[in-house]
């Protein structure tokens, strides 16, 4: 994906991370994503009011809300005026650890560098045994195939908008039939699109003079990864043998669900 494809795609908000439309994806069949119809991001917490009038301007009615109840408790989601609330904990507690502090990280990460890498290969694999994140992800659908007027956008997000998030999009973008390798680009996306604010997180570790088995664990948690990506796939492959018939099985998708969320989503 081109540096310039990456730029149309992100969405130009100042007071939150990794904001992004999901429209204009090609499927594999020829039809088109439409715009302003489903979009993903960060967390809405620190959005201003100028931002928050960007998003419903833009046509945004609906949020649905990864997050844990902690999460949510500790930075609750700032809303347009238009838009209602979907909470969808996918997990009870957040296990990618997106929202602690880097002074918490630290002081579990700053022997073995292999442990965030290691951390978060058991969160891609959790995102896809574990029976209430499959209900989440379930209810997620249940929202997609309610936005049915025209110029009227979900969005969907955890904390950082990359991992709960990301399995999230996967899912859609295969519903719909987007080409593997698309959704592989989109998912990594969040590497380029986020990397001022990991690139920032990762300086400050090391003007505090972290050590270097920290700051590659903590890069491994704030980024996304090819491998996390290839854990959850290997899941969804010894549960259903493939990501769509995972989401027949699993999230209990009917063939006319997709066939809806194809007439809503995509152009004619």
């Amino acid at each position: 994906m081109t540096t310039e494809a990456t730029d149309l795609r992100a969405l130009p908000i100042t007071s939150g991370s990794n904001f992004r439309e999901l429209g204009g994806y090609q499927t594999k069949d020829g039809r088109y994503i439409k715009f302003h119809k489903i979009l993903r991001s960060g967390m809405l917490a620190t959005l201003n009011q100028q931002d928050l009038a960007y998003l419903n301007d833009y046509g945004m009615r609906a949020v649905v809300d990864f997050r844990s109840d902690d999460e949510v408790k500790h930075s609750p989601d700032k809303l347009p005026d238009n838009a209602t609330y979907h909470y969808l904990p996918v997990f009870d507690y957040d296990q990618t650890e997106n929202s602690e502090s880097l002074q918490q990280l630290e002081a579990r990460y700053r022997h073995n560098p292999n442990l965030g890498h290691q951390k978060m290969l058991r969160v891609y694999h959790n995102m896809i045994a574990d029976p209430h994140a499959k209900q989440s992800y379930r209810q997620f659908f249940e929202t997609l195939l309610a936005n049915t007027a025209e110029n009227q956008a979900v969005l969907f997000h955890c904390t950082a908008g990359k991992d709960r998030t990301g399995m999230a999009a996967v899912f859609f973008l295969t519903a719909l039939g987007v080409d593997p390798q698309t959704i592989k680009q989109d998912y990594l996306l969040t590497n380029r699109i986020a990397a001022p604010i990991i690139n920032a997180r990762l300086d400050e570790l090391a003007a505090h003079h972290a050590t270097s088995d920290t700051i590659a664990n903590i890069r491994a948690l704030l980024s996304v990864n090819p491998e996390y990506l290839a854990t959850a796939i290997k899941q969804i492959k010894k549960e259903a043998g493939s990501i769509i018939n995972y989401l027949h099985q699993g999230l209990q998708l009917t063939d006319d669900d997709i066939k809806t969320l194809r007439q809503l989503y995509l152009t004619k």
